[in-house]
């Protein structure tokens, strides 16, 4: 019997709550959703929204991703909480540092990436997010970035340029009523990356409320275009349904 995949569908995968340890010493809190069965084909490592807005690990297209992408897509998904970033989970140690001291973050996550021969690596931040990828990702064991309504707040052309030296994959999926950066200013800020790609969303705003299966299916066609997208939107096998208490950090 075939099941309606919504919002709060768990669909089936080996979950494992983890720490990730800072340079600096704090401990972060995380979570690795792997397939059931098998090796993951691609690993998505989450960086999420600004937490002075609400962003946390369980921002809805994280949530998403690793509720549904172990099993629709063989993808591995690591999401945690940057520092003093809350969820349903628990609080990460430290407190917010405006994408500063988050550097140590980003790093700890790749490591764990790294240490657990994690395939395939991809940075796919949200708002925020983006401009880690951006300043602080670009690292050898990461394929490429997928970047969702980027606001290039704190990225800057020396961050861009070097991600244009690098050759990496980068790939901007932009809201056409997006607060910060629509689709005609991204593409003269991202012609800086002669690589990057550009996408514009119809009828989508910064938080993509509603539109996070075009999100997805996005993600997946960036990062592994030999899965058939758009992804099913029902399941043929056992799945739960979970409701996630949402935390302010």
């Amino acid at each position: 019997m075939s099941t309606e995949i919504r919002a709060n569908t768990v669909l089936p995968a080996r979950r494992e709550q983890i720490t990730l340890h800072t340079a600096d010493g704090l401990e972060l809190i995380g979570e690795l959703a792997l397939p059931e069965s098998g090796q993951p084909r691609a690993t998505m490592i989450c960086l999420h929204p600004l937490p002075t807005h609400g962003g946390m690990m369980d921002s809805h297209i994280f949530r998403k991703a690793a509720f549904r992408l172990p099993a629709l897509a063989d993808f591995a998904v690591l999401r945690f909480n940057t520092r003093g970033t809350a969820s349903e989970a628990g609080r990460s140690q430290g407190s917010f540092d405006s994408g500063n001291s988050e550097r140590f973050d980003v790093a700890a996550a790749l490591e764990f990436a790294e240490f657990h021969d994690l395939p395939n690596v991809w940075l796919v931040g949200w708002s925020f997010g983006t401009d880690l990828t951006l300043v602080h990702g670009l690292d050898p064991l990461v394929e490429g970035a997928v970047l969702i309504s980027p606001p290039l707040r704190w990225s800057t052309e020396e961050h861009l340029a070097a991600w244009a030296e690098s050759g990496k994959p980068v790939h901007a999926l932009i809201p056409e009523f997006d607060d910060y950066l629509r689709p005609e200013e991204a593409r003269k800020r991202f012609a800086a990356i002669p690589q990057a790609e550009v996408t514009g969303f119809p009828d989508t705003k910064h938080l993509w409320v509603g539109k996070a299966e075009d999100a997805l299916d996005a993600i997946v066609r960036t990062i592994a275009p030999d899965v058939p997208t758009p992804l099913p939107r029902t399941w043929d096998g056992p799945s739960e349904t979970r409701q996630v208490t949402i935390v302010n950090s």
